[in-house]
């Protein structure tokens, strides 16, 4: 219960603020909702995350744990009072000069905790960095470039690079071109857009698995609450209460219809005050529920006469996958050695700091929603078929993206803002919480595989059988595309002879599994290494020498009968390993003899994880389209749909555009987030933004000069057209890829990124705790369109892979917030070395390919190699907690 409103007075960024409030209202708030500051970010409203970090009286403080009414005569500093004018800090200067923010959404908490230290710290060491800004999170950046940039503000080492001239700008480190906004805390997330007349929305949820239940009669509610507006159930969905990604499977509610299918989902939808609707308990609703047994593991889903969850998945089994060539039994059986093992895989949370919120409105016969997402085309037209309406009725204007690794692919509360904006003829408004962002939205799919390798007496492999099951959960998402892509690269960057390779996707009800960085081939990863280095272990073989021997190479035959023409890097990769490799190595052994001389029970262990990943869709269509425009002043407009996501791809196809044209950087601006402006540039997922929308962008260019070699040197006399451009180029991206046929033979995508990575761990024997001293990651990118980026992808990929090999294990109803669900910290992450590889891809734009997903997917397999090789235990399930280590130390 609050007390009675009370006045207050305190500073914000020298400026003197009288306010009448809740003194229990939080500051975060106050300086969003009241003075419209809102560079200060709210990420979980429970201290656990940072975002919204201030200097209070000159201390960082988390503002969402500060009552307004402990605020009289205080002073408070926001990112917004960090530049003077238009002359940014040095902190802020060096944070945009060192691409230290990619998604933005922590960068103000980052800045005001980095100002702090400074203030009392001009010239930190790397451990205060770590001490100081040890409470913000950040799941985009891997912590690194953060580090590098405070340490640099205070050295007063901004390391700004000029402007690339005309034809230079592919392969320059320049900064983001909408990092200034990020530093200054003025790039507007799905919660910052709030209009005066807005409507709130929370939807009400299932605390149940699975079950059935029956809404009653929901006047007394109504009655008890005036500030309730409406209360939105199944009946209400206008148009086709189902969606999904794929067209086949389009089978989750909106709302459900008296049938749930996993904790969390939505029943309801309150509308009203934001007051009202916060205030009331789900409890006040007259829900019935008959609980059903819930089916929470694969197993017993899959099990004969399990109930069936869904009526077209007949044994509960969603889809299944299968690539097979040669003859694996065969092989097997005549292999000079042999693997085998069983690998788990838990469920893994995206945890990007910015919770799911946007805001709809009726614009006549169309609906506008403005929202975080990762494809607004595919929002726009499955909220057409959720509304009823025609594709051109719906408007999707994508906010600033804070965090997605593919969580944000799926629709999440833009259905319920667009159907009661709808219905009310009122803007309506919602922001997740924490704890309902991580109930409500999909997962990394949990595996359970079984796999057998064998190999040669020289080390070359022979054979691969492969059977993955993953966990789908309670609806399809992105559960074929899992299932179809893993077995693809199920024999990893290897020439694997045999092969077969098959998977299922199962349906239980347990959280949805969704598209999480990588689309399953982290988890196969996992395995597939492991059992590489037993073979390694069986041939007496160095383990970075029987992949460079099996690696991948241009002319190589895959699994799926396609030959690699080109670009093909895993060999440079691993040979630009070779010396971390014999250093580390040297180093590991020393120190255990060492420590064992003097009774120390931690043991350092060395491990190597290699890889590769198709670009883009498995064997479907992924088109993406881009215009240029040129307009009278001599500049260009780049309308461009593809969501910026934090992987810099605004950036990039800038920096693509500018020698595509051979014009300077400065005169290209970008247009961006609005499908009724830019053309559909696909999906951010996959890894084919740069790959598929680069090859655009440099198409579109095309076209536009040879329009402007028609139409002469005078623009003045042209007549201006669509957004004030005289003349305008067009590109459109497929990339080359055939069906597979029943055994998954064919071209399954155009190119493929590799690479290979080394890690350096501490594991304590007694007390089962790893901790991770030192990676060196090498990439075969193609061409680095922008080094700085691409190093940011690489040190952020190996950030969410060493939480996955170690931390990660979302629990639903247990760890649905951001203390109990452990990511990695500024402390977690160690020294990282990026050695980029670039062997041009001829396909791609000037030689380029992807890397936001391959940075990602050795992580995991190097650490659990190296935890192996300090113990000799093979870690089967992960993620490797210190029970488990000291489980499989035990058991070995």
């Amino acid at each position: 219960m609050t007390g009675p409103w009370v006045p207050t007075t305190f500073r914000v960024n020298g400026s003197q603020v009288a306010l009448t409030g809740d003194p229990m209202r939080r500051l975060s708030d106050v300086l969003r909702d009241d003075l419209g500051l809102t560079g200060t970010k709210v990420g979980c409203d429970a201290g656990d995350c940072g975002a919204c970090t201030v200097r209070l009286d000159g201390e960082p403080v988390c503002a969402c744990l500060v009552p307004l009414g402990q605020m009289a005569g205080r002073d408070v500093a926001t990112v917004e009072g960090l530049a003077d004018g238009d002359r940014l800090s040095a902190v802020q200067s060096a944070f945009l000069c060192s691409g230290a923010a990619q998604c933005g959404i922590c960068t103000p908490g980052m800045l005001m905790a980095a100002d702090a230290l400074l203030a009392d710290t001009p010239h930190p060491t790397e451990r205060q960095v770590q001490d100081a800004l040890g409470g913000v999170l950040c799941r985009c950046t891997g912590y690194r470039k953060i580090i590098d940039a405070v340490r640099g503000a205070g050295a007063g080492v901004l390391d700004a690079t000029p402007p690339p001239t005309a034809g230079a700008a592919v392969g320059a480190r320049i900064a983001r071109v909408d990092g200034v906004d990020q530093v200054t805390g003025t790039t507007a997330f799905g919660a910052d857009e709030a209009p005066a007349d807005a409507l709130s929305l929370r939807a009400v949820r299932s605390p149940h698995a699975h079950a059935r239940f029956a809404i009653g009669d929901l006047a007394a509610v109504h009655a008890a609450h005036p500030g309730l507006v409406r209360i939105l159930v199944a009946a209400d969905v206008p148009g086709q209460n189902r969606y999904g990604i794929y067209a086949t499977g389009k089978d989750q509610p909106v709302l459900a219809n008296g049938y749930v299918r996993y904790a969390g989902e939505a029943v309801a939808a309150l509308v009203g005050d934001a007051g009202t609707v916060g205030r009331i308990a789900d409890s006040e609703l007259p829900i019935a529920w008959e609980p059903l047994p819930a089916l929470l593991e694969m197993e017993a889903a899959a099990a004969p006469g399990a109930a069936r969850l869904h009526a077209g998945s007949p044994g509960n089994i969603l889809t299944t996958g299968r690539v097979v060539r040669g003859g694996v039994v065969a092989a097997l059986a005549g292999s000079a050695v042999v693997a085998t093992g069983t690998f788990e895989t838990s469920h893994v949370e995206h945890a990007y700091i910015e919770p799911e919120a946007g805001v709809a409105w009726r614009s006549g016969d169309r609906i506008v929603a403005f929202a975080t997402t990762q494809t607004p085309y595919m929002d726009r037209d499955e909220l057409a078929l959720v509304m009823g309406l025609a594709p051109e009725q719906v408007q999707v204007i994508p906010s600033a993206c804070g965090g997605g690794f593919g969580g944000k692919l799926d629709l999440s509360l833009q259905p319920l803002i667009a159907i009661a904006a709808w219905l009310l003829d009122r803007p309506v408004r919602c922001v997740f919480t924490r704890p309902e962002s991580m109930l409500a939205t999909t997962k990394r799919h949990p595996a359970r595989i079984v796999a057998t390798l064998g190999a040669d007496a020289t080390g070359r492999l022979t054979a691969l059988d492969f059977h993955g099951d993953f966990d789908t959960g309670a609806y399809a998402s992105w559960g074929p595309t899992v299932a179809n892509r893993v077995p693809v690269h199920a024999s990893g960057p290897y020439v694997v002879p045999a092969v077969r390779a098959t998977t299922r996707a199962i349906h239980t009800n347990g959280p949805i599994g969704g598209a999480f960085r990588g689309f399953g081939v982290p988890q196969a990863a996992i395995a597939q290494e492991a059992l590489l280095d037993e073979l390694a272990a069986q041939l007496g073989m160095d383990r970075l020498e029987i992949r460079l021997r099996n690696a991948l190479r241009v002319g190589s035959v895959t699994a799926t009968g396609q030959i690699l023409a080109a670009s093909a890097g895993l060999g440079a990769c691993l040979e630009a390993l070779r010396p971390a490799w014999a250093r580390a190595t040297e180093e590991a052994a020393a120190a255990n003899a060492a420590g064992s001389a003097r009774g120390d029970p931690v043991r350092r262990g060395v491990g190597i994880g290699a890889m590769w990943y198709g670009i883009g869709n498995t064997s479907l269509p992924n088109p993406s389209t881009i215009r240029l425009g040129l307009r009278r002043d001599g500049s260009y407009l780049l309308f461009s749909g593809a969501q910026e996501i934090g992987q810099g791809s605004n950036t990039v196809l800038v920096q693509i555009a500018a020698d595509a044209l051979d014009v300077p950087l400065t005169r290209i601006r970008m247009v961006t987030g609005d499908t009724d402006r830019t053309p559909d540039a696909g999906k951010t997922s996959a890894s084919r933004q740069t790959f598929v929308s680069g090859n655009a962008v440099s198409l579109a260019a095309e076209a536009l000069l040879r329009s402007m070699e028609v139409s002469g040197p005078d623009l003045a006399q042209l007549p201006e057209g669509e957004d004030d451009c005289v003349l305008s180029g067009t590109g459109t991206y497929d990339p080359h890829t055939t069906p597979l046929d029943a055994d998954g033979q064919g071209i399954p995508y155009e190119t493929y990124g590799f690479g290979a990575q080394i890690a350096e761990v501490d594991v304590d024997l007694e007390l089962g705790t790893t901790v991770v001293r030192r990676i060196v990651a090498a990439h075969d990118v193609g061409r680095a369109i922008n080094p700085m980026l691409v190093e940011g992808q690489i040190h952020g990929g190996i950030a969410q892979g060493l939480g996955m090999a170690l931390m990660e294990e979302y629990r639903a109803g247990r760890t649905d917030n951001l203390h109990d669900y452990l990511i990695p910290t500024i402390g977690d992450v160690p020294e990282i070395e990026c050695i980029l590889i670039e062997d041009p891809e001829p396909a791609g734009p000037f030689g380029a390919k992807g890397v936001g997903e391959p940075a990602l997917i050795p992580t995991a397999p190097a650490i659990l190699g190296a935890i192996r090789d300090a113990t000799g235990a093979r870690m089967d399930h992960v993620p490797a907690t210190p029970a488990r280590v000291l489980a499989a130390i035990r058991s070995t």
